[in-house]
C-alpha cells in the first residue's frame, strides 16, 4: 500500500492528492503534523529514497526559517539532522511518497508517475 504524509492545509499535498485520485492510485493518507515520522523511520526513507538528506527538509516552511537550519545544516551531523527532522512534522518536506520500492519528497508530477 502507498503511504502518503501529508498536511491538510498545503497545497502541494492537495495538489499530490488529487493527482493520486485522478489516476485511481489507492493510498493511505497519513497526518505529517500529527504523525510524523520518527528518527528510525526518517533513517530507513532515507536510505530507500537514494536521495541527499537535505531534501527531507520543508526549506520553505516557518520552522526551518526560525532555527535558521539553512546555515547550520551544513555543519550539522546526519544524526543531529535525523533528530532534527524527527522533532516536528513540519521540518519535514512534504507530500512524502512512500512505496514498497522507493521513496520521494514533494510532488513532481512527472516523478510520480514514473514510479507508480
Amino acid at each position: 500500500m502507498i503511504k502518503v504524509y501529508c498536511y491538510s492545509r498545503c497545497t502541494t499535498c492537495k495538489k499530490a492528492l488529487k493527482w493520486l485520485d485522478d489516476n485511481k492510485i489507492e493510498y493511505e493518507k497519513i497526518d505529517l503534523k500529527e504523525n510524523h515520522p520518527d528518527e528510525d523511520m526518517l533513517r530507513e526513507l532515507h536510505e530507500k529514497s537514494g536521495l541527499p538528506l537535505k531534501k527531507f527538509f520543508n526549506t520553505s516552511g516557518k520552522i526551518y526559517k526560525e532555527m535558521e537550519l539553512s546555515k547550520k545544516l551544513p555543519d550539522m551531523s546526519e544524526d543531529e539532522q535525523f533528530k532534527i527532522l524527527a522533532s516536528d512534522g513540519m521540518i519535514v518536506k512534504r507530500p512524502l511518497l512512500i512505496t514498497d520500492k522507493k521513496v520521494l519528497t514533494g510532488f513532481k508530477e512527472s516523478e510520480w508517475e514514473e514510479i507508480l
